[in-house]
Parts: structure tokens; C-alpha cells; sequence
């Protein structure tokens, strides 16, 4: 095996033995992104000579016995929307040429302080408006959608052309392109992740987030990102635990939501069958499968969309003004179609988030934790604009793939995302589990436990 297939925990038990460098592992993660960069288009910038200085910063820190703990040394890259001091923030748009960051954002100061490695910026759809990343390709199949609009980070991870990444998610944006990349992303509750310094889509909606190649190994970023932080005014006070799960599988007395309505409504047979079988794995681990009515589903789409276009509008206000040419023409018509939204909607969209919220926290009394698919499709050919179910009805790209994630996202509960399977094309299938607001200690000893009885993920093939 080679150090940039080695998962975030392996690496860090060999940096810690002193059976591998971080020099070693960084020289193995930029070769592999060398290979492959250039038909998967995973990162805006690649800071290759920072990051090799980096690495033999932490082989002098780690040589002296300074180990900082168990990201030291491992290389990384980060969602262009998240600022890195004196590096270009560009959200994968023209609007933002010659831009260079100030600062760094909280997270990326937290994740340097721990002694990860910035390799570089990975792409994203055009400022996170959009769930396909179309500059960036499935790690999978080339002629597919990476997902989006974290695809950059988590095609580099599927490649093996960086250990882990951050994301964010503001309707799936972490979740959707994991699921398609087959890797591990989770989108925490609302507020547990500061996000100051990170470009926003919906301030409201808004998360940050690890894309990774294990469970553990989400566990082990959010251990260094979660924490207050008042810059962020959404940010929870809270004394984080420390979320690497146990190497137990016992599952016994955990009740697993599994719903009878909405998620898997107009979801691709192979997508439901694979993840249908993931739940029955984990009743077969002693959790008792409970079946739930999903609430107010007929709201979710509008309350998304009502919630997320008047914010993105507001944000971008002056410069779409000013340059609207300078945006991608799918972005900058939901932008200028914000500009015609009542101020009554977006209001109703904020009730509509309250009594959605009120709903989940009642259906997760019943249950400890939900599972379901992540995508109610594997990855979409990349010049395909819709998708047409056998009962006829068409449904938008974007529209599919933020149909399962938005109920996090709106009602601000944790969301994991991990790899159950292949389609018989051999694309990837993910599953989410979803649990009560700072539930993240719940969902990854599941998503934990569900992923020793599987045989370990190798890298894309790419």
C-alpha cells in the first residue's frame, strides 16, 4: 500500500510509530494528485512547495517528540470558499480574479494549529450555487458528475489525492458529492463548526464539514473543528467530546428510524436495495429498525428553496449588479430570480423551518437515529439536465440530489454520509444517517459499526 492510499488514522499510527514521515506521506499525496489532476480537475490551486515545507516542519516537530496529535502531518485540501491567509479564495468564479485572503477562516486556522498540511483549494460549483461541481469529474467515471458543490474535495479524497478534505453543505453540498465519490462526508449540526472566514451561500443553511475515506477518520477532524467561536454568530457553546468511536460493533438497544414515506419515493431500485441491505446489517449488529412517517414532507422543497435563494441573492447583491456577466449563467439567474422574491415568502419559508424543526425533534424522540438514502440516484451523465422516473415524472439534476439532503440542512441535525455499495454499472451508493442535534457521537458509532462488517473502500480507480 502506498501512503496516499493510508486512511487518516493509519497514517497518523505510522507518523506516531515513526514508520512513515509526513515528508514520505506528502510526497506520495502530491505525486498521486500529479497523476490525476489533470483529467479530474479536483483543485483550483495546488500549493505544493507550501506544503512540502510544511511536511518538514511537522517530520522536525514530530523527530523532537512535539506530536500535536493525530492530523499532524497529514496533507489536506480545503473547498475554495474557505480562507487561508495570503492564498486566493476564488469559489470557483471569475467575479472573484486576483482576490487573496486576508486571514484564515476559523477552520482552517483550527486544522493548522492541529498540524495539517494545506496542499490547495479544490473546486466548487460556482459559489456553492449548484449540486454537480461541472468542472470537476466523478472519480469514478470521467463522463459523470463529480456532485457538488463540495465535488473538488471529495473526488480528491476518492482519488487519493488528499488524505481528507473540508466541504460545506447548505442543501447536501457535503453529503451529495460523497455519496457519488464514494467517501465519507458529514454535514454536523447547525452551529457545532464555526464558519467565519467562509464564503457563504445561505447564512441560515449554512455548514462546514470533513470529506474523508473512513468514519474514523471524520471523527478525527471534527475532534479539531468543533468549538465555539463568537465571530460566527450561529456558533454553539458547547464542551465538545471527543468523537472518535470505540472499536465496538454492538448496536444492541439503538432504535434506526427507517422511513415509509419520502426518502424512498422516486428512488433508483439499486439505490433502495443497497441501502435497504445496509439497514438490515445494522439490525443484524442488535439496533431495532422502527419504521417513521417522515413530517411535513410536502413543505421541504419550497421551505428549502424559499430559505436559501433570498439569502444567496442578498449576499451577492452588489456584485451581480455590478458584474452580473462575470457569473456562470445558472447561478446568475437564481441569483437575479431572488431579486423577485417577495419578502412575504421568505418569511413564510422561516415559519415553515420552525414548525419543521418542532416536527423532527418529535420524530426523534421515537428514534435514535434515521437511515435512508443520501441520493435517490447515482451519478448522472454530465450533459444530462434531468431525470425522468418510470412513472413519468421528469425531475431536474439539482433538484434529485437536494431531495433527500435538504431535511438536514433545514431543520439543522447532523447528517452522515457513508459508502453502501456499488450500482451494477459500478458507480458508488451512499446512505445517510441522521440524528438529533448534536447526535454526531450517535451517527458515527453507527456509520462506524456499519463499516467494519464491510470489506476497507480502495481508491478510485482513476
Amino acid at each position: 500500500m502506498q501512503p496516499y492510499e493510508l486512511s487518516i488514522a493509519a497514517a497518523a499510527d505510522a507518523i506516531r510509530a515513526r514508520k512513515l514521515s509526513p515528508v514520505e506521506l506528502v510526497d506520495s499525496v502530491l505525486d498521486r494528485l500529479g497523476q490525476v489532476e489533470s483529467y479530474l480537475q479536483a483543485y483550483v490551486t495546488v500549493t505544493a512547495e507550501e506544503a512540502r515545507r510544511a511536511a518538514r516542519e511537522a517530520e522536525r516537530d514530530v523527530a523532537a517528540g512535539h506530536l500535536r496529535g493525530p492530523l499532524h502531518g497529514i496533507p489536506m485540501g480545503l473547498k475554495d470558499l474557505i480562507d487561508v491567509a495570503g492564498v486566493a479564495t476564488t469559489a470557483s468564479s471569475r467575479v472573484r480574479t486576483g482576490h487573496r485572503a486576508k486571514a484564515d477562516s476559523t477552520v482552517a486556522a483550527r486544522l493548522a494549529a492541529a498540524g495539517a498540511v494545506l496542499l490547495g483549494k479544490t473546486h466548487t460549483h460556482e459559489f456553492a450555487y449548484g449540486l454537480t461541481t461541472p468542472q470537476t469529474r466523478n472519480a469514478w467515471d470521467r463522463d459523470r458528475v463529480a456532485g457538488g458543490s463540495s465535488g473538488g474535495s471529495a473526488v480528491a479524497v476518492a482519488a487519493g489525492a488528499a488524505t481528507f478534505a473540508l466541504g460545506t453543505d447548505t442543501g447536501g453540498s457535503i453529503r451529495v458529492p460523497s455519496a457519488l465519490n464514494a467517501v465519507v462526508g458529514l454535514k454536523p449540526t447547525y452551529g457545532l463548526v464555526p464558519r467565519h472566514g467562509v464564503t457563504s451561500l445561505s447564512w441560515s443553511l449554512d455548514h462546514v464539514g470533513p470529506i474523508t475515506r473512513t468514519v474514523e477518520d471524520a471523527a478525527l477532524v471534527l475532534s479539531a473543528l468543533a468549538g465555539h467561536d463568537p465571530r460566527d454568530p450561529a456558533s454553539l457553546i458547547t464542551s465538545g467530546p471527543d468523537y472518535r468511536p470505540g472499536g465496538a460493533t454492538e448496536l444492541t438497544g439503538l432504535r434506526i428510524g427507517v422511513p415509509r414515506n419520502y426518502y424512498f419515493d422516486h428512488v433508483d431500485p439499486e439505490v433502495e436495495a443497497a441501502v435497504r441491505h445496509a439497514t438490515a446489517e445494522l439490525e443484524s449488529l442488535g439496533a431495532q429498525l422502527v419504521e417513521v412517517e417522515i413530517p411535513m414532507t410536502r413543505y421541504i422543497q419550497a421551505t428549502q428553496w424559499g430559505l436559501m435563494v433570498p439569502e444567496a441573492t442578498a449576499y451577492h447583491e452588489r456584485t451581480v449588479r455590478a458584474v452580473p456577466d462575470l457569473y456562470q449563467a445558472d447561478v446568475r439567474i437564481l441569483l437575479e430570480a431572488g431579486e423577485l422574491m417577495p419578502a412575504g415568502d421568505y418569511l413564510r419559508a422561516q415559519r415553515s423551518r420552525t414548525l419543521m424543526q418542532q416536527a423532527w425533534a418529535h420524530l426523534l424522540e421515537e428514534v435514535d437515529v434515521i437511515a435512508a438514502p443520501t441520493v435517490p440516484v447515482t451519478a448522472v451523465k454530465a450533459d444530462d439536465e434531468a431525470i425522468t422516473w418510470p412513472d413519468g415524472t421528469v425531475e431536474g439534476v439539482s433538484d434529485a440530489y437536494v431531495r433527500l439532503s435538504a431535511p438536514a440542512n433545514i431543520t439543522g441535525v447532523p447528517s452522515l454520509s457513508v459508502p453502501v455499495g456499488r450500482d451494477t454499472t459500478g458507480l458508488p451508493i451512499g446512505m445517510q444517517l441522521i440524528g438529533r442535534p448534536l447526535g454526531e457521537p450517535e451517527l458515527l458509532r453507527v456509520g462506524h459499526a456499519y463499516e467494519q462488517t464491510r470489506p476497507a473502500r480502495p481508491l478510485a480507480a482513476v
